[in-house]
This record gives structure tokens, C-alpha cells and sequence, in this order.
């Protein structure tokens, strides 16, 4: 094998032919001011290109940076997203997201999707002492659906670019979805200082040859409800699905338990209700028509839950001119009368304060009264002066029927003396007491009537208290929150349609009721019973024992309401029959009303015809 040695010579050769060259090339370069105008403009173009070409570098690589982050390459990333892959050049990461707050709301908004992945109550807390959130981790998501250059899209997979502007008037953020610098679909938050409403708009700006207008846009937002209270099956027998259509002209709800849907036309706000706070959706125009469901996500009461409901709205979108240009509302907050009221828009609506005559007498009289109330008086104390303020109210009804009831005890031997004459012929007996009563002026009817028009305001009531925000938290005597249950004794076991406690204030009522009864209902008690009338003593045993159980589990602003209103009924009956009722005075009016000549009216007439009628049948049929 030849052996390689180092060669001088050819070294030295090779070290003078390159300095030649060198010197070459540095004596023929361009002399830059000798330089023309046409070689001038060929080196900048030259310069630009590259710098294009750079831009164009840095682009790919970002997109590749954004695209390895989610395993797709840009190109990919371009084949699937077409134009609106430009947002993913956008320098932010999944986790990337802005803040907007005030006085009561705090607000978390990601960059990828562009809507709230938070919302915070900072002055209200949950019955674990925690604040309380109406949305966090991940319960909640609001999309754009939309077909674009033949792919379908939605705004919850892709980047937007945040723009806070802050000032006296609040925050305003906007939430751009770009195709280009120009190009974009804008999500825009705006919250003024200490409101629970934000404004909220959907606009897109030069899409007209991107988005397909002439497919469905759907602004699609669902929700699943947290647990909020103490109480469970409580919490979410008023928590459900309110809306608003027909422009404004009707209101409906979905179902409170079980899965339900709907789909309505020309809708104006709707509430994902959660008992005491509400996540609402409102726009200026309404939206041609939005597909709601619900679904229940308690399955057995008897066991500690996360979530009560699931809450979903489809709204479609109508562009205009090839553009989407929607002004709305957002609202986070109590579900509060009060605070519905300031908006204007009948929010009220969304709350279940009885329809018809019950919802008036909510509105414009318990709520009226109880706020005054509640100003100047803790909620116990208030509750305790509402209720005697309706006593007082109906006091003029009340003391008819005790009327009433008193004229049918003075009646009771003559009654008595009926049964015995015609014992066996009980249609007989009917007809003879009926004439007794009508000559006498003491119609049972009478002593009904009074007991009807009392009915409303109960029931006004019943559904006051279960949805009167003022109540929640508050304190009174054993009971820690009048809007949930009191507990005085914890069971070892869960008992079927009572609970896992003992709650005191329903017994009180339960006890308060069982009394009253006894009272108002223990003359009618001593009376032989008729055919086809209520049991009496059953009724009785049943009231006190439904109170008992099923208000258990109820909010102790109501219980303490009824045993108040039962112990007041009691002691006004006490008064009426000890000291204004005089028992010998009614039985000698009776006795003149009974001597005058008594004109039936129309029903009487009709009701004495029907039971001669019938007693003639009778007759005809023994014969």
C-alpha cells in the first residue's frame, strides 16, 4: 500500500491560488453609490422577498408550535380549520385566559373558545361556607356552530385574541376569532361596575366568502347546575328552565324532575334557574327559535350530589346583510325580585311566584310589605310581623265564619231534634236542616265562603317563602338558614319521605295546626256524620301529620310561618268566642230571623227542588 505523505509544494499552490481569487472578487463588487437607480430597486426587492420569506418561516413555525400542542403540523392544522387556522398563530396556550370583575362578579374568560369558564359571586357563599360559583371547572361551555368553506366549526376549538379596555363605565373585553388582521368573529364582554348583568354581543366582520350563511348558525350554549344548598331534594324541586317567547308575550318552563325539552319560536331571554341564582341568557332581538332541554341529574335524593341539573339551549342565529351583528345580556346573580325588577325586562317572570291572582298578591303586596320589613327587622322577626299583618288583614272574613260556626252550635238541638223525628230518611233530614239553617241565617256555605277567600293569600304565601331570596342565610332562634331546613336532632338513618333529621319548627306547626282544628272542627266532629261528607277526624289527624313530614325537608321560614299563623288563629278564636261572640244573644236573633218570612234565592231554590226531587224517586221506588 502507498503511504500518504504531507506535500509543501502543493500546499504553497494551493494558498496562492485562493488569495488570487480573493483579490479578484474584492477589486470587481458593485461600488454602491456609483450604483444606478434600476440596480437599486433590484437589491431591495431582493431584500423584501427575503424578509417575506422569513415572515412566512416564522408563521409556519408558530403555527407548527401551535399545531405540535395539539399533535396536528401545520399543514393539517390549514386542512382542517381552513382560513380560521390563522388563529392558531395566535402566541397563547390552552390555559391562557382574562379576568373582567367588579364589586359582586368575577369573571374567567379563556382565549381558547372565548367564553366564561368561570363565574364567581364574590359576596355570596354556599351552605358550606364556599363561594359560590354558578360556573367552574368545566361545567359549562358556549359555542359557535357554523359550516365555513365546506368544514363545520365550532368557536370552543378555536383561539381568540382578548382586548381588555378599562374605565369608570367598567370593563370591556374583546374576544376576536381572526382569519386575518381584518377578519373576525368577536365575542365582546362588557360589565359595568356593581352589576350581576353583563353586556354581551356576537358580531363577525368580512366572513362574507368564509361562512356559510346559508346553512345554520347556532349559538349553542349548556350548563350543569351546582349545588347551592343544604338540602337537596329541596334545592332542586326550584331549580328549572324558565323562558320567555312569543316577543315577549308569553312564558313557560321546563319540567322541575325527569328529562324535558322544547323547541319555541321568537324566544327573549331564558334562565338556567338554580333555586337562589340564575344563568341567563337575554337579547335585544330575539332569536327565531332555540331548542331547550333539561335533564335531571339527581338521581336519589338520599345521596350527596355535585350537580342538580343540565341545562341546554340551541339558539339559531340570523345573519343579516352576510353578517352577524347580536346585542345581548348575560346575567350571573341572586334570583332575586328586587334585582329583576331594576332590568325591566320581565325577569320576574322567571321566578315561581304563582300565576293569576296568586303572582299579584306575591308582587304588589307579601314582597312590598316583606322588603319593608326586612329593613328594619331580622328575617325571623320579620316573618313573625308579616304574618300577623295578614291576620289583621283578614280579620273581618275570619270573624264571619267564627259567626257563622257559632250560629251552627246554637242551632245544634234543634238540629238534633231533626235526626231523632225522621231517623232513617236521611234525605229527609237533609232537606229539614237546610230549611233550619236558611230560616236561622246559618248556612254552612256561609262559614265557607270566608275560608275561600283566604285561600289565595296562603297560597301566595306558600310560594313566597320558598323563593324569597332576603331569607337566605339568615338566622332565627335553632334555625341557621330560613331558607333550608332546621335541625335539632341528626337520625342515624335516612327515613323514606322524612330524612336523615328532625327539623323543630315543623312540629310546632304540626302541633299548632292539630289544635286549631280540633277547635274549629270538634263541634262539626259531634255531629252525626252524613253520607258523602268528608270524614272529619280524618282530616284532622291528616293535616298535622302531612305538615309533620313533608316539611321536614322544608325551608323553616315556612314552617315558622304556619306555626305563627296557627297560634295567632288559635288566640283570635279564643278572643271571639270568650269575649266578643255571646252565644244567648246569636240564639235569640235566630230566633226572630227564623219568625220572619225568609225568600230563598236562586240556589237554595234549585238545591230544595233537587232534594224533593230525589226524595220523591225514593218514594216511588219503595212503592
Amino acid at each position: 500500500m502507498e503511504e500518504n505523505k504531507f506535500d509543501l509544494n502543493t500546499f504553497i499552490g494551493f494558498m496562492l491560488i485562493g488569495g488570487i481569487l480573493l483579490y479578484m472578487l474584492y477589486q470587481n463588487q458593485p461600488d454602491p453609490i456609483a450604483q444606478g437607480p434600476a440596480e437599486t430597486q433590484a437589491t431591495e426587492s431582493v431584500a423584501q422577498e427575503t424578509s417575506l420569506k422569513d415572515n412566512e418561516t416564522a408563521l409556519v413555525n408558530t403555527q407548527d408550535a401551535a399545531a405540535a400542542v395539539m399533535g396536528e403540523t401545520s399543514q393539517e392544522l390549514q386542512n382542517r380549520l381552513g382560513s380560521f387556522a390563522y388563529s392558531a398563530s395566535l402566541p397563547e396556550t390552552n390555559d391562557a385566559v382574562t379576568v373582567i370583575e367588579n364589586e359582586v362578579l368575577a369573571l374567567t374568560i379563556s382565549h381558547k373558545g372565548g367564553y366564561i369558564i368561570s363565574a364567581a359571586l364574590k359576596t355570596q357563599t354556599q351552605f358550606q361556607g364556599e363561594p359560590v360559583y354558578l360556573i367552574k371547572d368545566g361545567n359549562s361551555i358556549l359555542s359557535l356552530d357554523f359550516a365555513a368553506e365546506n368544514r363545520l366549526l365550532s368557536t370552543k376549538d378555536l383561539y381568540f385574541e382578548p382586548t381588555l379596555v378599562s374605565n369608570s363605565e367598567g370593563q370591556i373585553l374583546s374576544m376576536k376569532l381572526k382569519t386575518s388582521e381584518t377578519d373576525f368573529i368577536e365575542f365582546q364582554y362588557g360589565l359595568p361596575p356593581e352589576s350581576y348583568m353583563l353586556d354581551f354581543a356576537v358580531r363577525t366582520n368580512g366572513l362574507e366568502e368564509v361562512l356559510d350563511f346559508d346553512k345554520e348558525i347556532m349559538l349553542d350554549w349548556s350548563l350543569k347546575g351546582y349545588r347551592q344548598a343544604k338540602s337537596i331534594s329541596y334545592e332542586n324541586r326550584y331549580t328549572r328552565l324558565t323562558y320567555e317567547f312569543d316577543n315577549g308575550n308569553e312564558h313557560d318552563k321546563l319540567g322541575p324532575m325527569g328529562d324535558d325539552d322544547a323547541i319555541e319560536q321568537n324566544v327573549g331571554w331564558f334562565n338556567f334557574r338554580q333555586h337562589f341564582f340564575s344563568s341567563m341568557l337575554l337579547t335585544d332581538q330575539p332569536f327565531k327559535e332555540v331548542r331547550f332541554n333539561s335533564q335531571d341529574l339527581v338521581e336519589d335524593e338520599a345521596i350527596d350530589t355535585v350537580f342538580t341539573k343540565k341545562y341546554g339551549a340551541k339558539m339559531l342565529l340570523e345573519p343579516k346583510m352576510a353578517r352577524l351583528d347580536y346585542d345581548m345580556n348575560l346575567y350571573f346573580g341572586p334570583t332575586d325580585y328586587a334585582i329583576f325588577k331594576k332590568y325591566d325586562r320581565q325577569l320576574d317572570e322567571a321566578m315561581p311566584l304563582g300565576w293569576g291572582i296568586f303572582g299579584m298578591i306575591n308582587k304588589y303586596v307579601i314582597i312590598p310589605v316583606f322588603g319593608i320589613l326586612g329593613q328594619w327587622f331580622p328575617a325571623g322577626i320579620a316573618i313573625i310581623l308579616l304574618t300577623i299583618f295578614f291576620k289583621l288583614l283578614l280579620s273581618p272574613v275570619q270573624y264571619k265564619q267564627y259567626v257563622s260556626q257559632a250560629k251552627l252550635k246554637v242551632l245544634k238541638p234543634e238540629m238534633d231534634e231533626i235526626k231523632k223525628k225522621f231517623e232513617g230518611n236521611q234525605m229527609k233530614i237533609q232537606q229539614e236542616t237546610m230549611k233550619l239553617q236558611n230560616l236561622a241565617g246559618a248556612s254552612p256555605l256561609k262559614g265557607c265562603l270566608p275560608a275561600l277567600l283566604q285561600i289565595p293569600v296562603f297560597y301566595a304565601l306558600f310560594t313566597f317563602f320558598p323563593t324569597a331570596f332576603g331569607l337566605r342565610q339568615k338566622s332565627f332562634l335553632w334555625a341557621d338558614d330560613l331558607s333550608s331546613y332546621d335541625v335539632v336532632l341528626e337520625l342515624p338513618v335516612n327515613v323514606p319521605f322524612y330524612g336523615d333529621h328532625v327539623s323543630l319548627f315543623p312540629i310546632l306547626a304540626s302541633i299548632a295546626i292539630f289544635v286549631y282544628m280540633m277547635m274549629s272542627t270538634g263541634q262539626q266532629m259531634q255531629q252525626q256524620q252524613q253520607p258523602g261528607m268528608p270524614n272529619m277526624k280524618f282530616l284532622m289527624y291528616l293535616s298535622p301529620l302531612f305538615m309533620l313530614v313533608f316539611f321536614n325537608n322544608y325551608a323553616s321560614g315556612l314552617s315558622l310561618y304556619y306555626f305563627t299563623s296557627n297560634l295567632i288563629t288559635i288566640g283570635i278564636m279564643l278572643v271571639i268566642k270568650n269575649f266578643i261572640i255571646d252565644e244567648d244573644k246569636i240564639h235569640a236573633q235566630i230566633q226572630a230571623t227564623k219568625k220572619k218570612p225568609k225568600k230563598q234565592n236562586r240556589f237554595q231554590k234549585k238545591m230544595a227542588e233537587m232534594m224533593e226531587q230525589a226524595e220523591a224517586q225514593k218514594n216511588a221506588q219503595k212503592k
